[in-house]
């Protein structure tokens, strides 16, 4: 049994009119980016078959239908090309809201940004909303401040797309990502995916391993390196 309707996860590019599948007894015919007119069916068919190539419905909804000759095989790879690149944009047009507030600690306050830096990396846009209650209008420049800070530390991963407003009770901002190429590594996932370089030693540091003794040729007692004879002199009960 066919389905009434194509499934959710499939491709305009599969469900397709073309050649004799196509129902309307008049079309309007483009031939790469010119238009040839409106043409009955079985005419724009044998004009297809001419060049050799197939007639393709691209509207069906106008009046008349639209169709294009074209070789079947190009016209998917460019559609389904099309789809892919399109794709790569949607998750710019996802949004994630972070919320501030005036009093907001300093600790709460960067794991809020840390957040954020998650959302644009993955390119997401990002709404700030910081909000006052109270008596906190009177001081609105305590927010205007944290957004900020806010703005400024998350200025490698994102640019904001208007300055900060204050609109009712609450100061608003939309941060959209930097291009891949400009944008800062998060610092979550380089932590994660990689080992941290081992410290370089210090030279005017003393060094944890146990002293070495070393004979004199003077006296024949033992010395420690790097260390006052006095302590090296004295008896262990």
């Amino acid at each position: 049994m066919s389905r009434p309707f194509p499934s959710r996860n499939s491709s305009s590019v599969s469900f397709l009119r073309v050649n004799g599948k196509i129902r309307a007894r008049e079309v309007r015919v483009i031939m790469g980016e010119k238009q040839l007119g409106v043409f009955a069916l079985n005419d724009a068919l044998k004009m297809a078959r001419d060049h050799g190539v197939d007639l393709v419905e691209i509207s069906a909804t106008a009046n008349p239908p639209v169709c294009k000759i074209v070789e079947i095989g190009k016209f998917r790879y460019e559609q389904a090309k099309r789809e892919k690149e399109s794709k790569k944009h949607q998750h710019a047009s996802i949004v994630k809201e972070v919320q501030l507030s005036p009093r907001i600690d300093p600790h709460d306050l960067g794991i809020k940004l840390t957040h954020a830096i998650d959302f644009l990396c993955e390119d997401m846009k990002v709404k700030i909303a910081l909000k006052f209650r109270g008596r906190e209008m009177a001081h609105t420049e305590v927010g205007f401040e944290v957004i900020k800070k806010f703005l400024a530390d998350i200025a490698p991963y994102g640019h904001p797309d208007f300055s900060p407003k204050l609109i009712g009770k609450g100061i608003n901002a939309m941060i959209s990502p930097l291009p891949r190429n400009k944008r800062a590594k998060n610092p979550r996932a380089a932590a994660e995916g990689g080992h941290a370089p081992a410290p370089e030693k210090n030279h005017h540091e003393h060094s944890t391993s146990a002293p070495q003794k070393v004979k004199t040729p003077v006296s024949g007692e033992p010395q420690l390196n790097g260390l006052n004879d006095a302590f090296a002199k004295l008896e262990v009960k």
